[in-house]
């Protein structure tokens, strides 16, 4: 009964891990690589390597029934690097100049789209 709620939790945090650095790593690979020095932090090739790897050892910390692993250290090594990307670099990466891609034009402020009902008027 223990062991089954030990490895429940032992397979919840793996997931969680494997979640939070995968995230963190989609979330690197799709900004603007001049928005990482732009924002003060390393380049988009260094957390690119920080994040894939932390994504890498959570999926091998998941536990047998569902992966090979099973190492609590390899799910909090993950957990941490992910959590340390979207806590500290994705904030500061987003106010520096955010995503690749083409933008949509913004209108000028104070300029809104609308019949005035929808102004609040």
């Amino acid at each position: 009964m223990v062991q089954s709620a030990q490895l429940w939790l032992l397979l919840a945090l793996a997931l969680v891990g494997v979640v939070v650095a995968g995230w963190a790593f989609v979330h690197a690979l799709l900004m603007h690589s001049g928005s990482f020095p732009a924002a003060g932090k390393r380049t988009k090739t260094f957390w690119l390597l920080i994040t894939g790897l932390a994504a890498v050892l959570a999926f091998l910390g998941i536990p047998p029934p569902l992966g090979v692993g099973g190492n609590l250290l390899f799910s909090l090594a993950g957990l941490i690097g992910g959590g340390i990307y979207l806590a500290d670099v994705r904030p500061a990466v987003h106010r520096a100049g955010g995503r690749k891609g083409p933008r949509r034009p913004r209108p000028p402020r104070g300029f809104d789209e609308g019949p005035p009902s929808w102004r609040g008027w």
